[in-house]
This record gives structure tokens, sequence and C-alpha cells, in this order.
């Protein structure tokens, strides 16, 4: 049940862990998930309070990490892309590479959130998270190993991860980001704008849960939503002015870090 004390600490544990995921593009579900798991509230509460939560902050993320310069995001039409030019009225690709990465990652939403909301998992989740952190831990590895040589951009990269990162947030609540933002970074996207666009691409994923959540008549709880909300929504502004403040090298290291350690600390959640 929850305490008194556990709601005290709603909102400093949320403006704390917004503040990281913003700023590193991970963060917020993985480690959010246990600790209010240990302060008390029900689990059926948690996974669910955290999506709507993160619905409400990659997209604000995602608009101020544009308006500061870290990414840029255009969403009009490209209408003399060859798709646009083929498909006519049908036709649509947005302008910017980081808006065309972000709507493969939010396509890619659909299957892997879907499926793990409405599709009976086939495999234990014990295995899911020890997977899921081997890979995780593995990609920070590779993210300093090769953070002074250039990497060739992979749409089939961002396109497997998308689905896999989206399938992990809606069975736990989190998972999403340093899959996400790491293997954006493997694939050849600048370490800044990886971070803005997974805050909006992970946006589109907790709409698609939040959304299968209700389909599915399951009721939230308000009270640990507004607060997580109004904790997570303070931090956005500061965390994407320290991103624009930070160099890309130095930057890059430390994403590389903090999957590292996402990685082992998912490891430890699962065996442990």
């Amino acid at each position: 049940m929850e305490s008194p004390l556990g709601l005290a600490l709603l909102f400093p544990i949320a403006f704390i862990c917004e503040f990281i995921d913003s700023s590193l593009g991970m963060g917020y579900g993985t480690t959010l998930t246990p600790l209010l798991l240990l302060l008390g509230f029900n689990p059926l509460a948690v996974v669910p309070a955290i999506l709507a939560s993160e619905l409400v902050t990659g997209g604000l993320a995602a608009y101020l990490h544009h308006r500061e310069g870290n990414v840029t995001f255009d969403f009009r039409n490209e209408r003399n892309h060859r798709l646009v030019r083929k498909f006519r009225l049908l036709g649509y690709m947005p302008r910017s590479n980081a808006s065309k990465i972000a709507l493969v990652l939010a396509v890619c939403s659909l299957a892997g959130a879907v499926g793990a909301v409405f599709v009976a998992v086939s495999i234990p989740k014990l295995y899911l998270k020890v997977f899921i952190g081997v890979i995780v831990l593995a990609m920070g590895v590779l993210i300093l190993a090769k953070r002074r040589s250039s990497m060739n951009f992979s749409w089939k990269k961002i396109t497997g991860l998308g689905i896999l990162a989206a399938f992990n947030k809606g069975l736990s609540g989190g998972g999403y980001g340093p899959l996400v933002t790491s293997g954006q970074i493997l694939s050849g996207v600048d370490t800044k704008n990886s971070v803005a666009i997974t805050s909006l691409a992970e946006s589109f994923t907790c709409l698609v849960g939040v959304s299968s959540f209700l389909l599915l008549g399951n009721s939230f709880e308000w009270k640990l939503t507004l607060i997580l909300m109004a904790g997570a929504v303070a931090s956005v502004p500061f965390s994407t002015k320290l991103v624009k403040r930070l160099k890309v090298r130095s930057f890059t290291m430390t994403v590389g870090v903090a999957t590292i350690i996402l990685g082992l600390f998912t490891l430890y959640k699962a065996l442990f």
C-alpha cells in the first residue's frame, strides 16, 4: 500500500528521474518503477502512471530540445520525396532526418507496445529482462569503444530496436530509452539528436500503451499519476538546457556510461 512518506517523495523522485531521462534519453521508467515498488505502490498502478507521465514529458522534452537547437524537427511534408510523388495525396514524409527517424520509431511502437499489452508473452519475463539487460550493457560498451570513430547510419537497426524497446516498455514501463538512444548512436545518429528523438518517440509509445490499458478497462491511480507528472514536467526545461551546453564527445561518453549502468541495473533487477 502507498504510504504518506511515499507520496511525499513522489515529486522529487520524479523530478530527478526525468531530469536524467531528458538529459541522457534514458532512465525514467527503468529507475522509477523499482523505486515506486519499494515505496509500496501497487504494481498494477505503477506502470500506467509512468506511461501517462512520460506521454506528457516526452512531447515537452522534444519541443524544448528543438527550441534549444539540440535537434531539428520538421514534420512538414517533403513533397519532392519519391514516396510522396508515388502515393500523391496519401504520401507523407517529414522533411528533417530527425523527424523521419522519430516517425519510424513511432510506427515501430505500434507493433511493439500493442503486442506487449494484448498478446500473451510466450517467454518468462525473467528471460526477457535478462535479454534486455545484456543488450543494453553491450550497447553501452560499444558506444564507449566506438565514440571516436564514425558509424554508418542504418534504418534496419533503428527499426528492430524500436520494436524491441516498445515491446519492453509496454511490459514493464521502462527499458525504452537505453535501447533506442544507444541504438541510434550506434546507427550513426548524432548523440544530442538521439536523445531528443527518443523523447518524442517515447511519448508516442506511451500514448499507445496508455490507450491499450484504457481499452482493456484498467483504471489509473490518478493521485500517483498527477504527482509523477508534475515532478517530471518541472525538470524538463533544466535538462534540455544542460544538453545544449555539453560538448558532443563528452556527452557521448556520458551516455555510454549511463547505458552500461542501466544495463547492469536491469540485470540486477532480473536476477536478484
